[in-house]
C-alpha cells in the first residue's frame, strides 16, 4: 500500500468509524439527559439504535483488521481438507438468526469433494457472501446455496433475489470501499470492505470468484480448488 493509497484508506475509515460513533454518542446523551421523560417505547428505540450501530462498528473494525492483514505477507493460511456442507449450512443458521425474514435452501451436490482450504478463511468468505445475500435480498425471500464439482474445482453459488448489480458494476464491488449507490442500498449500512477483503481471501488460497446479475437475481460464485488427496483418489477410481 503506497502513501497515497494509506491517506485514502484512513481517511475513508475515519469517516466510516464517525457515523456509528456519532450516533451512540447522541442517543446515549438523549438517554442521560432525558432519561426520566422518555417512555419505555422511546428507551427500547434508541437502546435499539445504539446496539445497531455498537455493531456496526465492530464489524468495520473487524473488516479493517481483515485488510491490514490481506496486506501483510506473515498473515499465514493453515490449509487442510475441509468439507463444504457444514460451513454453509453452519453459518445459514447464524445468518438466519439475524435476518429472521429470510430463508435458506441449501444443495450440495453429493459428488462434491473437500476442498483444500483454510479453513477460518472459508468461514469468513462465505459469511459475508451468505450475509451479504440476507442484507440486500427481498422481504421474505430464499438465499440459495449450491456447491458442485466442475472441472476439478468446486462450483459454490450463493443466489439471492433483491437489489440488481448493474454490468457495469461488476468489478468495482470487489474493490476497497465501493457500494452500489442507488435508494435501497443506501438503507442498508456498510462499509464496502467485505467483497473487498472476499475476493483477496478467495485469490489467495487459489481461487476465483465472479458475479452476475439479472431479473433481480443475483448470482455469486466461487471456485475453489479440490485437495490434492481428493484428486489422486478419483482418479483411481476412473481407472
Amino acid at each position: 500500500m503506497n502513501d497515497k493509497d494509506y491517506e485514502d484508506f484512513i481517511s475513508t475509515v475515519s469517516h466510516e468509524l464517525r457515523t456509528p460513533l456519532t450516533s451512540i454518542r447522541g442517543f446515549s446523551q438523549t438517554m442521560l439527559n432525558s432519561w426520566e421523560k422518555l417512555d419505555d417505547e422511546n428507551k427500547k428505540k434508541f437502546l435499539k439504535i445504539i446496539i445497531e450501530q455498537s455493531n456496526r462498528l465492530i464489524n468495520l473494525v473487524e473488516n479493517m483488521l481483515s485488510v491490514t492483514k490481506l496486506h501483510n505477507e506473515k498473515d499465514s493460511f493453515i490449509y487442510k481438507e475441509v468439507s463444504i456442507k457444514p460451513i454453509v449450512e453452519m453459518i445459514a443458521s447464524i445468518v438466519k438468526n439475524q435476518y429472521k425474514d429470510k430463508n435458506f435452501e441449501i444443495e450440495i451436490d453429493k459428488k462434491v469433494p473437500s476442498i483444500l482450504a483454510d479453513k477460518d478463511k472459508l468461514q469468513q468468505i462465505m459469511t459475508n457472501l451468505m450475509e451479504n445475500a440476507a442484507k440486500y435480498g427481498d422481504e421474505n425471500s430464499t438465499i440459495k446455496v449450491t456447491a458442485n464439482y466442475i472441472n476439478d474445482m468446486v462450483s459454490i453459488k450463493v443466489i439471492n433475489n433483491g437489489i440488481e448489480i448493474p454490468e457495469n458494476e461488476y468489478e468495482k464491488i470487489f474493490t476497497k470501499f465501493s457500494r452500489i449507490d442507488n435508494p435501497l442500498t443506501r438503507k442498508v449500512q456498510g462499509s464496502g470492505l467485505g467483497l473487498f477483503i472476499t475476493k483477496n481471501l478467495v485469490e489467495k488460497m487459489g481461487g476465483s470468484i465472479k458475479v452476475w446479475s439479472k431479473n433481480h437475481t443475483t448470482t455469486f460464485e466461487l471456485d475453489m480448488p479440490v485437495s490434492n488427496i481428493e484428486l489422486q483418489a478419483r482418479e483411481k477410481c476412473s481407472q
